[in-house]
């Protein structure tokens, strides 16, 4: 080899990054990126959830409430009677004089709602368009806070999409034992619904001798105490802020060095929260998740500062997974489990023995039938099919992909296409061959007439494959990620790679046997 070109130099250096970045992934180490396998390969958890988008809407109605007394009370507007009645927040402003500002603060601070007012009576709605707004919200959102939870739970690409218009599809690849099937499960269906609530210290005495019935009549609601599922507390239903003002929650240890949730709040819910601490000294207040007390401590002195302090006799990770549900958001809606499937790591074993197998199997065919077919030239169209494997695993290891099992089935077909573009070649340089054109001159002219065909194929494959992508879901998506990445790599390995390796031995070439090199006689 004489002529060392700047085409083998970049498929040298192409061949070597694709090593270097595939090693972790083929010999499964420790350290480095490597390609995660998807819930077929390697087994996991299948879920298919539903979402009770209806219960949005009474969330919405109660953050509206606690909205309408906030502003109420800021503006010293007396109001009395304020509850949620079904579809619908009715309250009384005491002075009739101020039932104009009151309208005017209602329509100032409030969207996506009808006001009516009958005798200082107000009657607060969500307004059709609103009401599947929140609906289309509550299912998006829980989408998202669903994928927050479980990436930061510190799981490996967990697929979580939207089905249809009211399904949410999860896949946990790597859930081995029952133990993190439970947790997961309570982790993506915690409501993580925080509010703060005045306890009804005028009745609280009678929390055992009331009926929840008599309590709504009082506006207040009875919750139990999440250590102690017999002791009740009566607490007014209008919460005084939810997490919804929330802006961070950590793990924490208190002076007995048990776990505790510190959370933080944003400027309003600090306000709201210091006004009500302020005045509110020597009463109660509870601290309220999902619909359980977790406690309800005496207030000393006005609390500044917008932070506070759960504490239930947590474990390590029952804190940690209530802390991951806080920062990630209150679900709007329930979500409960539809269909469930678990996939055993042994399944994905077989499927990668299975798929392995196949691109094996594949992989020597097509060799065996260049090297027969074309001669040292198929040999050549090998080397770059090699790199071009190489290449796939070490761009999807870079990016943290997701192998999955139509990924694998792409990295198959994708054997037979990345060949495809030598075969064009080395038929074209046949041909200009056949009709005496001298070697130099049949390769040049081989991969400039060649160049169309291959270019306008690869093009619209990798349309259609960015297309999948887009459009697809989670399988479909790993098979359009291998067939692009291998379309891409093959453009690399199989024209510039090639290319560069021939008129590297140019000189060789031109002395040997056309038959040894092309497979045709001179």
């Amino acid at each position: 080899m004489k002529r060392l070109n700047y085409r083998v130099v970049i498929f040298i250096a192409a061949l070597i990054f694709g090593v270097v970045f595939s090693i972790p992934s083929l010999i499964q180490s420790k350290e480095g990126k490597k390609i995660t396998l998807g819930l077929d390969l390697q087994g996991g958890l299948h879920m298919l959830l539903g979402v009770k988008s209806d219960e949005a809407i009474k969330s919405r109605l109660k953050s509206i409430a606690g909205t309408i007394k906030y502003i109420m009370e800021d503006n010293d507007i007396v109001i009395d009677d304020l509850a949620v009645e079904g579809d619908k927040v009715t309250f009384k402003v005491l002075d009739s004089d101020d039932i104009p500002k009151a309208k005017e603060l209602l329509k100032k601070e409030l969207e996506g709602v009808s006001v009516l007012e009958n005798q200082g009576t107000f009657t607060v709605t969500l307004t059709p368009k609103e009401v599947a707004r929140t609906k289309k919200q509550a299912i998006d959102q829980a989408v998202d806070t669903i994928r927050n939870r479980l990436d930061q739970f510190g799981l490996a690409e967990p697929t979580v999409a939207k089905q249809g218009t009211d399904k949410i599809l999860v896949e946990v690849p790597g859930i081995k034992t029952p133990a993190d099937e439970q947790r997961i499960r309570e982790l993506i269906a915690r409501a993580a619904h925080l509010q703060m609530m005045a306890v009804d210290e005028d009745r609280a005495a009678r929390v055992y001798s009331m009926s929840p019935a008599e309590a709504k009549k009082y506006g207040d609601v009875i919750l139990p105490d999440v250590k102690n599922p017999k002791e009740k507390y009566l607490l007014k239903a209008i919460p005084i802020l939810d997490g919804s003002m929330l802006t961070d929650a950590k793990v924490g240890f208190d002076r007995n060095n048990q776990p505790v949730i510190n959370f933080k709040l944003n400027g309003e819910g600090a306000k709201i929260f210091g006004d009500f601490s302020g005045k509110s000294v020597g009463k109660r207040m509870a601290i309220v998740l999902d619909n359980k007390v977790y406690s309800a401590p005496v207030i000393r002195e006005r609390i500044g500062g917008g932070s506070g302090q759960i504490s239930g006799n947590f474990t390590i990770d029952e804190a940690n997974d209530i802390a991951i549900a806080l920062r990630s958001g209150a679900l709007l809606a329930p979500v409960y489990v539809m269909e469930k499937r678990s996939v055993g790591p042994s399944m994905g074993a077989d499927s990668i023995r299975q798929s392995m197998i196949a691109l094996i199997l594949g992989f020597v065919l097509v060799v065996i039938f260049m090297v027969i077919y074309y001669g040292m030239a198929g040999l050549v169209a090998d080397i770059a099919l090699v790199g071009n494997l190489f290449l796939i695993l070490a761009v999807m290891a870079l990016f943290g992909a997701t192998l999955t099992l139509p990924g694998m089935a792409g990295i198959v077909l994708t054997v037979g296409m990345a060949v495809d573009a030598n075969v064009i070649i080395n038929e074209r340089i046949r041909e200009l061959l056949h009709e005496g054109a001298s070697i130099p001159k049949a390769i040049e002219e081989g991969y400039a007439n060649a160049f169309t065909a291959i270019w306008d194929a690869n093009v619209t494959t990798l349309i259609s494959a960015v297309v999948l992508y887009a459009y697809g879901t989670g399988p479909i998506k790993g098979f359009a990620l291998t067939m692009s990445i291998g379309i891409l790599a093959s453009m690399l390995t199989a024209i510039l790679g090639t290319h560069g390796i021939y008129q590297a031995f140019m000189d060789k070439i031109t002395r040997d046997k056309l038959n040894f090199w092309f497979g045709i006689k001179a």
